[in-house]
């Protein structure tokens, strides 16, 4: 582990200000993984980041923190919430009505369920207590909450009983947020419960859509959900033909670029 005198020195404001940003991009970031980044022990993340919780600048979580965005107490406060909604609204083009859906959460996914017209008719499993609770909003959806212990980090069920209940499911489609997608690393996370219960949904659906601001692409978190040969559409804000999915679409020809 380097020292905070080696390698890359930041000042403590830069500290902060790179931490604001991993976390804004990636939702949630672990304390070992901001402690690599940035070349500084667990210790001096911690306090950068009780000084940030304390500012109201983000929510402290067990082994991290998280986006104000996505905490259950927040208000409107999503990052790149314009690009969300164009996302949202390309996403929304692939339901039709009697569809059975998987959903994730996440702030992308928020203006997704948002955006869902009322008088579509769908049935929704999520494992995510936000979601659940967004989606009744929806007076044609038949929201069904997938349970077991939620993580104080994801919030998402990653108990056994979520695990046994997806192996039961087969969903037209799942809608997946993210927080890193690349080419060689494919989709990925920082968290190994959120990881496993990702593929477990991956694996109870016909079809699987990854929602992601062009931001995130070419980012690689420490441990791979799928590989993009696994994925059907990935949906950014930008069109189809744009230079930064240029790759992504010779890589891939299955692949679905929205």
């Amino acid at each position: 582990m380097s020292t905070e005198n080696e390698v890359l020195n930041y000042s403590k404001e830069e500290r902060k200000n790179h931490i604001l940003k991993e976390i804004n991009l990636h939702t949630r970031v672990s304390f070992e993984t901001l402690s690599a980044k940035l070349g500084v022990s667990e210790d001096t993340v911690r306090r950068d980041i009780n000084e940030l919780d304390a500012d109201s600048l983000l929510i402290k979580v067990k082994g991290g923190a998280m986006t104000k965005g996505y905490h259950y107490s927040s208000s409107n406060q999503t990052y790149a919430v314009e690009a969300k909604q164009v996302i949202a609204q390309k996403a929304v083009g692939l339901l039709h009505d009697g569809m059975v859906l998987i959903v994730d959460g996440g702030t992308t996914i928020r203006e997704f369920i948002r955006l869902i017209p009322n008088d579509l008719n769908l049935t929704v499993f999520t494992i995510t207590a936000l979601t659940a609770v967004q989606l009744l909003d929806k007076p044609n959806i038949k929201t069904i909450m997938i349970g077991g212990s939620i993580s104080s980090y994801s919030q998402m069920c990653v108990s056994g009983e979520a695990f046994h209940q997806l192996a039961n499911i087969k969903a037209d489609l799942l809608v997946l947020g993210t927080n890193a997608l690349d080419i060689d690393g494919g989709y990925s996370d920082s968290d190994w419960e959120t990881v496993q219960v990702k593929k477990a949904m991956i694996q109870a659906s016909k079809k699987t859509a990854v929602l992601t601001i062009t931001e995130k692409l070419n980012t690689v978190l420490k441990m791979k959900i799928a590989s993009l040969s696994e994925i059907n559409y990935v949906i950014t804000e930008e069109e189809p033909n744009d230079k930064k999915l240029k790759l992504y679409k010779e890589n891939f020809p299955n692949l679905t670029v929205i």
